[in-house]
């Protein structure tokens, strides 16, 4: 990883008299994008949500896209908001969200059209044929991460059937927003270990699977290091006051990188779920975990900051849930989910638990039916009533979670005592009661913007100059700018939203 465009002069000096300058993070989210500005009063940080704007996959002749240029202005409106609230100048941006999908480039940069969503079905085909040219086996040996159709691997080797070059040039969704805004075409490495093409040991893109699976290592961006710069802001904003010396940074691009760094919690006797569409379950290692009993477990070892891994698995999250929902309101249903989740309260425990990891429920569409199908196949009958189908849900969830805590405990050694739930899912009070009786560990409750407050402490890290050639940020850095961010209420500024 090369951190050669790491310069930030010590910008961010503890200075009681100095007035820092503010930071910008964005976060992009399957179902929603959110631009956060983080400035300083008499001292102390005051973080604003000055623009959410609804995200979600379109279809596009019969494929699953996102929407690029959509997400683009979104964030530019955003952008904009915040140089109106900062008189004192914006320091920086910085980018997370979601791995595995990227954007592909002509030879001059323009995007080859709307990427690919994850949950296109073209990656199960995709996938099968990939494991006859390179087994599960080895590409779990080379790169330690969790065999799944969503990883980037499989949707690369996909844009063969698309007529899509493999010599085309890539890049994962954060790190194109970035280079949107003038930043260079990067992997930040956290990201880049989710696409299951990095090297566990070496942390370098393995020629070995690119060329087994026919993809183009020249097509592939440089890997750095999270808190590396990658250039300063460019374009139309750039002419803004605020954003005049705009530097823009990799924080851990990975959303969930990003919200792992926003725990501050010590020791080694706790896990963590980063709860949202997906669930991400685990713990923080020092060295990756690839020996037997991870792989078969079929745990992923995915880049963390400061040189750490987050060993974790990947599991369905609430996508289930708004599914149904999206589906229960398409048929008339005005029912919220708070609503849902008080009737759920009332309900006894189903006998029956369903496969919370079945690909057909990863798959957009007719949840409900996806879900009965199930149990219709184990011989279970199926369920109508909406709040019935929303408590088995949430059951099954907490089970799952229990069952990935006992392995994680058996495959690392560690005996754990604390959960600390992180994420848009962890305002879910009912959830949580379910998952901690059926773990029996002590529950904590993070923020639920903790991939903002992350992104924010790599950044102030970052510009403090805490950063190692070797590994980017340091984590102890990272973790201190983490536990003063924790306790500072995200509040609405300019709340603005798109119409769909």
């Amino acid at each position: 990883m090369n951190p050669a465009s790491h310069d930030f002069n010590g910008r961010l000096e503890r200075e009681s008299g100095r007035t820092r300058p503010a930071l910008v993070a964005i976060d992009l989210g399957a179902d929603s994008c959110r631009v956060s500005l983080l400035r300083w009063n008499e001292g102390q940080p005051e973080i604003q949500l000055v623009h959410r704007f609804p995200n979600g996959p379109i279809k596009e002749q019969n494929t699953l896209r996102w929407d690029i240029h959509r997400i683009c202005n979104g964030i530019e409106e955003g952008l904009r908001a915040c140089a109106e609230l900062t008189p004192e100048g914006i320091a920086a941006i910085g980018v997370d969200g979601w791995a595995v999908d990227y954007v592909r480039l002509s030879p001059t940069g323009q995007i080859l059209g709307n990427p690919f969503c994850y949950r296109d079905q073209r990656n199960i085909a995709a996938q099968k044929e990939v494991h006859a040219r390179i087994s599960p086996e080895r590409l779990y040996e080379l790169t330690g991460v969790q065999i799944v159709p969503i990883n980037t691997l499989y949707q690369l080797y996909a844009d063969n059937s698309h007529g899509i070059s493999q010599n085309a040039k890539w890049i994962t969704l954060p790190e194109f927003v970035l280079h949107h805004l003038g930043g260079k075409r990067v992997a930040e490495y956290t990201n880049a270990t989710h696409c299951q093409l990095l090297d566990v040991e070496n942390r370098t893109w393995c020629a070995e699977i690119f060329s087994a699976t026919g993809l183009d290592l020249n097509a592939a961006p440089q890997v750095v290091s999270p808190g590396t710069g990658v250039g300063q802001l460019e374009g139309d904003l750039a002419r803004l006051p605020a954003f005049r010396s705009t530097l823009l940074i990799a924080p851990a691009c990975h959303d969930t990188a990003s919200a792992i760094a926003g725990i501050s919690l010590q020791g080694n006797d706790w896990a963590f779920i980063s709860s949202g569409t997906w669930s991400l379950v685990g713990c923080i290692l020092d060295a990756p975990c690839t020996h037997t009993a991870a792989g078969s477990s079929n745990f992923s070892n995915e880049g963390g900051v400061g040189g750490k891994i987050n060993f974790l698995k990947i599991v369905n999250g609430m996508w289930m849930l708004q599914q149904c929902m999206a589906k229960w309101k398409s048929k008339g249903s005005t029912s919220t989910l708070a609503k849902l989740l008080d009737e759920c309260a009332t309900l006894p425990a189903p006998s029956f638990l369903v496969n919370v990891d079945d690909p057909q429920l990863l798959l957009t569409g007719n949840m409900p039916a996806r879900i009965n199908a199930q149990l219709e196949g184990a011989g279970q009958p199926a369920i109508k009533a909406d709040a019935a189908m929303a408590n088995l849900i949430l059951h099954s969830l907490a089970a799952r979670y229990a069952e990935v805590l006992r392995d994680l405990e058996n495959v690392t050694g560690r005996k754990l005592t604390r959960l600390c739930i992180v994420g848009g899912g962890s305002k879910n009070a009912l959830l949580n009661r379910l998952t901690q009786k059926a773990t029996g560990l002590q529950i904590i409750t993070g923020s639920i913007e903790s991939s903002t407050i992350g992104n924010f402490a790599i950044q102030l890290a970052a510009m403090e100059k805490n950063y190692r050639a070797d590994m980017g940020v340091t984590a102890s850095a990272v973790a201190e700018w983490a536990s003063v961010l924790a306790s500072c209420p995200i509040v609405p500024a300019q709340l603005q939203v798109l119409s769909r």
